[in-house]
């Protein structure tokens, strides 16, 4: 069995509680309060930032060649989005400027950012995949659960359902694969230890949206 099967194993339970919670579900309805929207797009927009250096470390620390050019890849992906949000989403929900990172982004930047500079490189690689693989996965269920024609939040939904994005996920799970496949037991304990911190930070991530979650 592929590590990443075994890692989704560990993780299911949590990403059942995420296509449950409440700004899930609104966002699939439509009906989620811009408040909320505005807040989570806001702390997006710092999160792809720290994202985006953190997946510049890794692709600096790869041995191959060929995945190091896939994560300075991943690494241009994020920055292009968070420019899309200033120039697209800020603009559609009246976001004018995103203020400060508040603890939940704060906390999930920085876990990214000490695995990507600190840990094993197959570790860094496993706490970065939740974003890439949870956001895939919840944006096809909201694609394909999702009732009103005229969703305000279509735009995002498509964004993280699309085939362009699905590509990309697949190729950050397989490089994830081909790495545990040459650890040992204990380092690939390591990498899912890490994989389900960083799903639990999705969770909470998405929840302090929803709670309007401030310092």
């Amino acid at each position: 069995m592929k590590w990443s099967t075994k890692a989704w194993e560990h993780i299911q339970p949590i990403y059942d509680t995420i296509i449950a919670m409440p700004f899930i579900e609104e966002l699939m309805e439509g009906t989620l309060a811009l408040e909320r929207f505005q807040f989570y797009i806001a702390q997006d927009s710092h999160y792809l930032e720290h994202f985006g250096k953190s997946l510049s470390l890794i692709a600096a620390r790869m041995p191959d060649v060929n995945d190091s050019l896939a994560f300075i890849r991943f690494a241009e992906g994020a920055i292009v989005v968070e420019n899309a949000l200033h120039e697209s989403y800020f603009r559609d929900f009246a976001v004018t400027h995103k203020g400060v990172m508040e603890p939940t982004c704060h906390h999930y930047v920085h876990y990214l950012k000490s695995c990507a500079a600190l840990e094993q490189v197959e570790v860094a690689v496993a706490a970065v995949l939740p974003c890439f693989w949870i956001y895939q996965e919840v944006g096809q269920f909201i694609y394909k659960n999702q009732r009103p024609a005229n969703n305000p939040y279509q735009k995002w939904i498509d964004t993280y359902a699309g085939d362009e994005f699905n590509a990309i996920v697949q190729r950050a799970i397989a490089i994830c694969d081909d790495l545990a496949a040459n650890c040992t037991p204990a380092q690939q304990d390591a990498m899912t230890r890490a994989f389900v911190a960083s799903s639990h930070l999705e969770f909470q991530f998405w929840d302090s949206a929803y709670r309007l979650n401030k310092w």
